[in-house]
C-alpha cells in the first residue's frame, strides 16, 4: 500500500467517476483501475462496486476511506512542517444540526486555512446522519443536543460508534417566530399561546423517532405541523405563515436577518448542545481552529 494509491481512491470517491479521477490525477484511466485492484487485493476488501453508471463506495470502503483521509491529511501537515509545502487542498467537514453558531464557525475556518484552494464541507443534515457521518470520519466533528428526553438513545449510539460528546452550552428553550408575528411583543411565550399557530420542525427520514428530533419538546401533540429539510424555508415559512419552532434561541442577524427573532419559552426543560468526534483520533488543526470559533460565537 502507497500514499499515491490512497490518493488515488480518494479522488475516485469524490468524483464518483474513476474517468473523471484519472483527468484529475493526470494519469491514464487503466492505470488508476489497476492502482485500485491491487490495493484491494493486498487489503482483501472490496472498496468500490462498480455498476453501469460508474462506481460507489462500499460499506468497507467507507471505513477504509475514513482511514486512509487522516493518513492523506497528517502527511500534508508533515510536508508543511518540513519542506515547506503549501500547495495541498485543505480538506474538512462538519455535520450539524441546523444552528446558526455553526455556519458562523465555520466561515472562520475558512477565512484562516482557506488560501488559494480549499475542500471545506458542512452538512446540516439529520441528527442519525451526523452519528453517522462522524463515526465513518466523513465528517470530523458533529453537532447535535441532548436532553433528558433523548439522551439515554443519543449518548448510547455515541458510545457505540466510539465517539465522545463534549459540551458546548446549555440552553432554555426558545421559540424562533417573525419579528411581524402577532406574539412578538411578548416577552416570554407558553405552549398555550402558540397552540394555534403552525409548528415547523426538520424532518428526519427514516429516523423520525422523538428521539432523533432537532426541536426539543417534539412529543407534545400540535394541531398544525409543518417539515421542512433546511433552514432557509423554515425560516421563509415562519414568516409566510406566523408558524414558529423551537431551537437554542442563539440566533445571527447577520446570516438570519432582522425578521426571525427568539422569545423564551415557559417550559422546565434544558437543551445540551454540544460537538461529537472521534474518541481514540487526534483533532485535527482546522477542528480545533472550528471548536475555537464556535466557542467564541456561542
Amino acid at each position: 500500500m502507497t500514499l499515491q494509491q490512497l490518493k488515488y481512491v480518494a479522488e475516485v470517491a469524490e468524483t464518483g467517476n474513476i474517468t473523471e479521477a484519472a483527468r484529475r490525477l493526470f494519469i491514464s484511466q487503466p492505470s488508476l483501475t489497476n492502482a485500485i485492484r491491487e490495493l484491494e487485493k493486498e487489503m482483501q476488501i472490496t472498496i468500490f462496486n462498480r455498476t453501469n453508471k460508474g462506481v460507489s463506495v462500499s460499506n468497507e470502503g467507507e471505513l477504509f476511506l475514513s482511514y486512509a483521509r487522516q493518513i492523506l491529511e497528517q502527511t500534508s501537515l508533515l510536508e508543511d512542517k518540513f519542506l515547506n509545502k503549501r500547495q495541498h487542498r485543505p480538506k474538512f467537514s462538519v455535520s450539524c444540526q441546523h444552528y446558526s453558531f455553526a455556519v458562523n464557525a465555520f466561515v472562520d475556518v475558512i477565512r484562516e486555512f482557506g488560501g488559494d484552494q480549499y475542500d471545506f464541507t458542512l452538512r446540516e443534515t439529520q441528527t442519525y446522519e451526523i452519528i453517522e457521518d462522524v463515526s465513518h470520519l466523513k465528517s470530523e466533528i458533529g453537532i447535535l443536543y441532548t436532553s433528558s428526553r433523548n439522551e439515554e438513545i443519543i449518548e448510547k449510539m455515541i458510545r457505540q460508534n466510539g465517539l465522545m460528546f463534549e459540551e458546548l452550552f446549555v440552553a432554555k428553550p426558545h421559540v424562533f417566530i417573525s419579528s411581524g408575528h402577532p406574539l412578538a411583543d411578548r416577552q416570554v411565550l407558553t405552549l398555550k399561546e402558540l397552540e394555534n399557530y403552525p409548528y415547523l420542525s426538520f424532518e428526519q427520514g427514516d429516523y423520525n423517532s422523538f428521539y432523533f428530533s432537532e426541536e426539543i419538546l417534539s412529543t407534545l401533540d400540535r394541531r398544525k405541523n409543518i417539515k421542512v429539510r433546511d433552514r432557509a424555508t423554515l425560516f421563509n415559512l415562519l414568516i409566510g405563515l406566523d408558524g414558529y419552532t423551537v431551537s437554542s434561541g442563539v440566533i445571527s442577524k447577520e446570516l438570519n436577518g432582522e425578521n426571525i427573532i427568539a422569545r423564551p419559552l415557559a417550559v422546565e426543560e434544558t437543551m445540551r448542545i454540544g460537538i461529537i468526534f472521534q474518541k481514540n483520533m487526534p483533532m485535527s488543526q482546522y477542528g480545533q481552529a472550528y471548536v475555537e470559533a464556535l466557542h467564541m460565537h456561542i
